[in-house]
């Protein structure tokens, strides 16, 4: 089992930057890839950006490319999420994940992050 628990979320301007955190317990991350993803109200949750365990693989969706940054740090289990230049349509419940085999099977709770325009 992998407990998951995002943090960073708020209300920022556009334009603004947030860092989000998900911090691992029960399981280390190390060996995983990690994922992020955001759910906006009346849409489905997408995709955002994800990457492997050393850290020397990352993906990212078009929409946030050149903007948002994935990373980790295994020794402190944690993947973070370092969102640059926001704009109001990413506004959405942001949620981690951790892929184990085909699957992200173990998810976070989520934490909102809110754009002003």
């Amino acid at each position: 089992q992998v407990q998951l628990v995002e943090s960073g979320g708020g209300l920022v301007q556009a334009g603004g930057s947030l860092r989000l955190s998900c911090a691992a317990s029960g399981r280390t991350l190390s060996t995983y890839r990690v994922g992020w993803f955001r759910q906006a109200p009346g849409k489905e949750r997408e995709f955002v950006a994800s990457i492997n365990w050393s850290g020397g693989s990352t993906s990212y969706a078009d929409s946030v490319k050149g903007r948002f940054t994935i990373s980790r740090d295994n020794a402190k289990n944690t993947v973070y999420l370092q969102m640059n230049s926001l704009k109001p349509e990413d506004t959405a419940v942001y949620y981690c994940a951790v892929r184990v085999g085909a699957d992200y099977n173990y998810w976070g709770q989520g934490t909102q992050v809110t754009v002003s325009s």
